[in-house]
């Protein structure tokens, strides 16, 4: 007898009426009209069953403290880099640890079971990743918490760093971060990148660095980057962050930097709330819209994913770990309003992250794990549009969230009675 069998799923590649056979926390089967005696039987009623969301870039150890030692009244990225510096010294293990267990129950309410963080290694104290580390393992039955050892100060740029972030791998975080452009000089920003992408082949590891989070056209660290990654056979292992200075530069440049970094299997990852928010700071009008070049790099067989990066810290006050929201905004800033436009950036929090992350058996295949999320929508793109209402949310099998169906109902004159769905 099966666990758990769905029925009546729609899947987010068009295919309706399916039914997902689930045991022991894998999918056995994935096929119309299923038949079979389980414990658990659900009809979705024609609901989209997706794999859950995935957040492919994300800083932890500030989210939720927003106010904290006080609030970032520019907005600006400068400021929040500060406000941050200040932060640290007052930060303690234990509400690091509250904030963060907090952020990853309002994150499995919405459907979203996986999530890759930074976590600033520039505090000597390594306090943040040791309250990281203590997260991932707690969460670890619910969610998976991949840590990016991630100087923000500068790894040359701060004298401990270096020595931090190593200190840090040994201690279990996964990935190796850097922040080239905030270096001192642009040699040393490319000196950085060389350096990091060393340590990372050196040890076996993945690579996410911010890069080129600047409106500066002449911010090209993302270029280095991908020539590392080829020299170094660390293809598919290595991802950029933000690149939000490619929207400003020359065309030709990035023609032959796009095809460089589809050459070296470069990821891409663009945070449509944060990169709308933060860049353009220093323009009158026209205004850039400060994301990187989206269609482009998906048109060049390269995989982007849409990262949250912030909520309610330093640089953000906004937020609530709702990956459709930063779908939402990614398709209005990148323009991407055809119907395979909104599907690819309902990938770009769901599969394509899932690949940025590294995940193994993620999607809806036999085989694949038993990670599910009921939507309250029909297909990805009316998800996108409603920001659609988490209906279950499935962990190996095993329920772990639930939302009622959100309707309104309505008493207007001459239709009593009348209910229906709110914004449809």
């Amino acid at each position: 007898m099966l666990d758990l069998l769905i029925h009546n799923a729609t899947l987010p590649d068009g295919r309706t009426a399916m039914s997902v056979a689930v045991q022991n926390g894998t999918i056995v089967e994935v096929s119309a009209g299923l038949q079979a005696p389980a414990h658990q039987a659900l009809d979705a009623q024609g609901q989209l069953l997706s794999p859950p969301f995935v957040d492919p870039h994300f800083h932890m150890d500030a989210t939720l403290s927003y106010g904290l030692p006080r609030i970032n009244q520019s907005g600006t990225l400068l400021e929040g880099i500060a406000l941050w510096g200040e932060l640290k010294p007052l930060l303690t293990a234990e509400a690091l640890i509250e904030r963060a267990l907090a952020y990853c129950d309002w994150a499995v309410a919405k459907g979203l079971l996986a999530i890759r963080t930074h976590v600033d290694v520039c505090d000597d104290r390594l306090l943040a990743v040791d309250a990281l580390l203590q997260v991932k393992q707690q969460v670890a039955p619910y969610l998976d918490l991949q840590l990016v050892a991630f100087p923000q100060d500068g790894v040359l740029r701060a004298p401990t760093a270096l020595a931090n972030l190593k200190r840090a791998l040994d201690k279990g975080v996964d990935v190796v971060g850097g922040i080239p452009h905030f270096e001192r000089t642009y040699e040393q920003g490319t000196q950085s990148v060389k350096l990091l992408c060393e340590i990372a082949a050196e040890r076996g590891l993945r690579v996410d660095m911010h890069c080129d989070e600047s409106d500066d056209p002449l911010s090209r660290h993302v270029e280095t980057l991908a020539f590392e990654t080829q020299r170094l056979g660390l293809r598919g292992r290595v991802t950029g962050s933000h690149l939000t200075s490619m929207h400003s530069m020359d065309n030709y440049f990035v023609s032959k930097l796009i095809a460089l970094m589809a050459e070296s299997q470069l990821h891409a990852v663009a945070n449509p709330l944060i990169n709308i928010t933060l860049q353009g700071r220093f323009d009158s009008y026209p205004k850039r819209r400060g994301l990187t070049r989206v269609p482009e790099l998906l048109a060049a067989g390269i995989n982007v994913a849409f990262g949250h990066d912030c909520v309610m810290d330093p640089w953000y006050s906004l937020g609530s770990g709702d990956m459709l929201e930063v779908a939402h905004m990614g398709l209005h800033v990148a323009q991407m309003t055809s119907q395979t436009a909104m599907r690819q950036c309902f990938d770009a929090v769901t599969v394509n992250a899932a690949q940025v992350m590294g995940l193994e058996g993620y999607g809806i295949a036999p085989g694949c794990h038993a990670d599910l999320v009921l939507l309250q929508a029909r297909n990805p793109v009316e998800a996108l549009r409603l920001r659609a209402t988490r209906l279950k949310v499935w962990r190996r099998g095993q329920l772990l969230a639930e939302t009622a169906p959100v309707a309104a109902q309505l008493h207007l004159p001459g239709r009593p009675g009348q209910t229906s769905w709110i914004s449809r």
